[in-house]
């Protein structure tokens, strides 16, 4: 297995714990594992990335370059379309559908792009976006967006969902455990 994932969003979104999650997941099976966050701004929502490559061979560099994402977990559309690029052709896309605008579009100085799906779904090997807010927030948190997008994703890794289960028990807060598995199984469903 070698397999690169990118984690984007914006500041306070979860990608950390996401990839916290998946590395820890892929360590567990004994896999080498490097992770790579860079943010900009992103404590006043700025963008937010982290490059996850999980391989069973040993990994070097930690950052993957343009075009070498296996999979792009997408906490919010713009960023979606924004690390594009990254994604390698006939890779896929796990893609929440929330729009947090940025500060160029609430000053008037920026557009929002209206077509990001349709780019999306033209450049992607396999698209899936939908409203995992809607979904984190019926699971009891608008903060498991990350916990549904890795749910909606895990079809594409091969680890099982007990060791899922397994990897959220020991890295989340015991309050929040229960909620962020049925977080899990509402993003695989998804």
């Amino acid at each position: 297995m070698n397999t690169n994932i990118l984690i984007v969003g914006v500041g306070g979104q979860g990608t950390l714990l996401a990839s916290v999650l998946l590395g820890n997941l892929a360590l567990k099976y004994g896999y080498d594992v490097k992770l790579s966050e860079v943010h900009g701004m992103a404590q006043r929502g700025g963008s937010v990335v982290t490059h996850v490559k999980i391989s069973d061979k040993k990994v070097g560099s930690p950052l993957i370059e343009e075009g070498e994402a296996d999979i792009i977990l997408a906490f919010e559309s713009l960023e979606a379309y924004r690390w594009l690029p990254y994604l390698r052709k006939g890779g896929s896309m796990y893609v929440n559908t929330q729009q947090i605008l940025p500060m160029p579009v609430i000053m008037g100085n920026a557009e929002y792009p209206q077509d990001i799906e349709k780019v999306l779904g033209d450049n992607a090997g396999n698209l899936k976006a939908f409203d995992a807010l809607s979904i984190a927030e019926d699971a009891g948190s608008d903060k498991a967006v990350n916990i549904v997008l890795l749910g909606a994703a895990s079809s594409a890794l091969p680890f099982s969902e007990e060791a899922w289960m397994e990897v959220i028990e020991e890295n989340v807060k015991s309050k929040f455990i229960e909620m962020n598995k049925f977080a899990f199984i509402k993003g695989q469903q998804a």
